[in-house]
């Protein structure tokens, strides 16, 4: 008994190393949105479109750079481009934490998706190495979405108690302690991955999708600052078209394409994808819109809107922990429907919000929509399963596609009244349940 519980001890220490790192950047994504308003008010810049970019300069970069990433993980081992990614990031957080201007901010944002970009599929991908039988995998699996869940949940709570209590800057702060924390237990604790030298860097991949989602986030932000016939706004909806289409092409022709055609071919793994594209959009894009809806329609402060969040927050958190258990003993399907429809008839009752505070009903409707989180370790475990022998590959796609569809969440829902941005979001829930169908097809 005393070596089977050492034995299990390191796998645990292991698990723990990992998900550490992956609540930080989660948590990361969440966390900031109910500090938007103190952040506008010192920097001097109190626009929807440039609290956006506060956002999205670290979603788009933490799309840009998961592919690249994920194939780097193959190449050098997945702990190694894991630890890289953790002193990235907090680093990052350090800047972030002590920034003087709006742009300096974004900037350090971006920096901090880089490093995130690093973190995610590498943790994926020791996860997968770390424990090779499939219950075991399923339930750290489980675990690892919970941790996604608990990011998600705790940061926009965080985020007001940062400001309503101390600084907004404190925010950021926190990933210092947690990131020193997490590169201590992985370099004791988790195992290499067996590195593929034979496996290539995709630059001319890299710089054209980089490029795309770049300028189609700033098309959608301006257009709903400008409007959709302003000149800046099409003319970069435009580039990032020329820029994706660039992208498309190269990949046909590189030896080694950050986004191999042959990949999405996979039905199973495809499918999964853009429903976890859907996912994020949804979600980002909910979280965003009601944390400025609630201190800016409802006039509370960051503190108050941050608490009346909880119930969302706490349902996110528990079902995307228990998704993972209901998805190794019945499939994917039915966790991906039940979020699915669940998410739909909260969000078509978040657009009916009014604009004098009505707290049960928002209490009511977004713990139905935070169970949209059931569909997200069932998404997971399809998309990995789907590619064998491919983990950073799968996981690099994987979560690119997720954090594309948060930063287009946050650009286009941001840019909408409040009441159309949740019917937006309901049509997302009800792409997420129809592709459900295709998944079931999949092989």
């Amino acid at each position: 008994m005393i070596a089977s519980t050492a034995q299990r001890a390191p796998g645990r220490l292991a698990l723990a190393a990992v998900c550490l790192g992956f609540l930080m950047i989660t948590l990361d994504a969440t966390i900031v949105n109910l500090a938007l308003p103190a952040i506008g008010a010192e920097l001097g810049e109190a626009s929807t479109a440039a609290l956006q970019w506060v956002v999205d300069s670290y979603t788009v970069a933490l799309a840009a750079f998961l592919l690249t990433w994920g194939a780097a993980g193959d190449r050098w081992g997945a702990r190694r481009v894991f630890e890289a990614g953790t002193a990235v990031f907090v680093l990052a957080s350090l800047a972030c934490a002590t920034a003087g201007s709006l742009p300096w901010l974004v900037a350090a944002r971006a920096v901090q998706g880089v490093g995130a970009a690093a973190l995610l599929p590498s943790s994926l991908a020791l996860i997968v190495h770390q424990f090779p039988a499939a219950g075991a995998r399923a339930r750290a699996l489980g675990v690892w979405g919970g941790m996604s869940g608990a990011g998600l949940a705790a940061g926009p709570v965080l985020g007001g108690l940062a400001v309503g209590l101390a600084d907004w800057r404190l925010v950021f702060a926190v990933n210092v302690p947690v990131g020193l924390v997490t590169l201590v237990l992985t370099r004791r604790c988790v195992a290499e991955t067996t590195p593929r030298e034979r496996t290539r860097l995709d630059l001319a991949g890299q710089v054209l999708g980089t490029a795309a989602l770049a300028c189609v986030v700033a098309g959608l932000i301006e257009a709903g600052h400008a409007g959709w016939r302003d000149a800046t706004a099409l003319g970069l909806l435009g580039t990032g078209a020329a820029a994706g289409l660039g992208f498309a092409a190269a990949e046909r022709k590189v030896p080694a394409p950050v986004l191999p055609p042959g990949v999405l071919k996979v039905r199973g793994f495809a499918v999964a994808t853009l429903i976890g594209g859907l996912f994020n959009f949804c979600l980002y894009g909910t979280l965003f819109c009601l944390a400025l809806f609630l201190q800016r329609v409802w006039r509370l402060d960051a503190l108050a809107a941050g608490l009346l969040l909880v119930p969302l927050t706490l349902v996110v958190g528990v079902n995307a922990f228990f998704s993972g258990r209901l998805t190794h003993r019945f499939g994917a399907r039915g966790p991906i429907v039940a979020g699915g429809l669940l998410a739909l008839a909260g969000s078509a009752g978040l657009a009916l919000l009014p604009p004098d505070r009505a707290p049960v009903l928002l209490i009511a409707c977004s713990v139905v929509f935070g169970c949209c989180s059931l569909a997200m370790p069932a998404m997971t475990s399809v998309a990995m399963t789907a590619l064998p022998g491919q983990a950073g590959l799968a996981a690099g796609v994987l979560n690119a596609v997720r954090q594309t569809g948060g930063a287009v969440g946050v650009a286009l829902v941001g840019g909408l009244p409040p009441g159309t941005a949740m019917v937006v979001v309901a049509g997302g829930c009800a792409g997420m349940v129809l592709l459900t169908g295709a998944l079931g097809r999949a092989r």
